[in-house]
């Protein structure tokens, strides 16, 4: 798989990284098997994946571990980032900054997933009871103290209802990167960005080109939407996000068509086996040799076709025909 590379330091990593949270965490947890997730994991990586992407939060605690079963065997294979900075209670989740807090959750993210060092740690979400600087500056001791390799801020959720406005939903996130730049370096951002949901074209992602910053692009599939394997009005299960969507509604699926559609019409004219989620990674791709798309998935079929995503690519044809695709209807809120 073609690499790319992110941060001052260079991290090497493969152009489509594998997001894990799905196989411990929100959507269905009826679907969720060990056995099966470990099975995606290696897959992933023996088709050239090795970006892992996962957080202490997800199960809370159980996703770590998930990957510390694959990492005692193939760590030399993989690209570790996690997350930390949400703590999860019975009924909500609360972040959770302090300096103390960051070095004990690093040390327990490395036992879980039994490695000596994580290679991106993200801060899940600040504390709004704790300058940024302050937990910033407890995780670059981290990378001084040889536990962790780069640091980076997570941004997903973080939009706004003004996100179309001036700034965009993404003006807060880039204040906070210029107050933490100035502590030490952000390797990577990581942000929602698809075809489904691209707000981070108009600052975000210029920010981190600018400064040689890593984006990492969260849902780059919208949530499943953009596969076209979704049916209007076929209902998700309670426990999955989505269900309480706006834009999941069978007449927002049903309103929304023309985006998967589009993006089969382009599937079509690449040929045989060529499937309208690798349309839509390819187009992430394809906004910057510093983008990473982590789509995330427990199935093994789906990360195999996944990363074959990083073969593929789209001409200005292609490209113009995506942009003319009409705007996503409804609410994020």
């Amino acid at each position: 798989m073609e690499r790319r590379t992110i941060g001052a330091t260079a991290l090497g990593v493969g152009a489509v990284g594998l997001g894990c949270m799905p196989m411990n965490w929100a959507y269905s947890a009826s679907q969720r098997r060990g056995d099966l997730s470990l099975r995606t994991v290696h897959a992933a990586l023996d088709a050239g994946v090795n970006l892992l992407d996962t957080a202490d939060m997800y199960g809370p605690f159980t996703n770590e571990l998930l990957l510390g079963r694959v990492l005692r065997q193939r760590r030399a294979d993989a690209f570790v980032s996690t997350k930390c900075g949400l703590l999860v209670g019975d009924q909500h989740v609360v972040a959770n900054g302090r300096p103390g807090y960051v070095r004990r959750a690093c040390d327990a993210s490395l036992r879980r997933l039994q490695t000596d060092v994580i290679d991106l740690y993200q801060l899940h979400r600040a504390d709004p009871e704790v300058p940024i600087e302050e937990t910033w500056g407890a995780m670059a001791d981290l990378v001084r103290a040889g536990k962790v390799r780069a640091l980076g801020l997570c941004a997903v959720g973080a939009r706004t209802t003004r996100r179309r406005t001036l700034g965009g939903g993404h003006a807060g996130t880039i204040r906070q990167l210029e107050r933490i730049q100035q502590v030490f370096p952000v390797s990577a951002v990581e942000a929602e960005l698809s075809v489904w949901s691209p707000e981070a074209l108009e600052r975000l992602l210029p920010w981190c080109a600018a400064r040689g910053v890593g984006f990492l692009a969260a849902m780059p599939l919208g949530s499943g939407f953009l596969t076209g394997t979704l049916t209007p009005g076929v209902g998700f299960e309670a426990d999955d996000p989505r269900a309480r969507h706006p834009r999941f509604t069978a007449e927002m699926m049903a309103a929304n068509q023309a985006l998967p559609a589009g993006l089969r019409r382009v599937a079509a004219r690449h040929g045989a086996g060529v499937t309208a989620a690798q349309v839509a990674l390819a187009w992430v791709l394809a906004q910057g040799r510093h983008v990473i798309p982590i789509p995330g998935t427990k199935r093994e079929s789906w990360a195999v076709e996944n990363a074959r995503a990083a073969e593929l690519v789209l001409d200005a044809a292609d490209l113009a025909e995506i942009a003319a695709l009409p705007v996503p209807r409804g609410s994020w809120d």
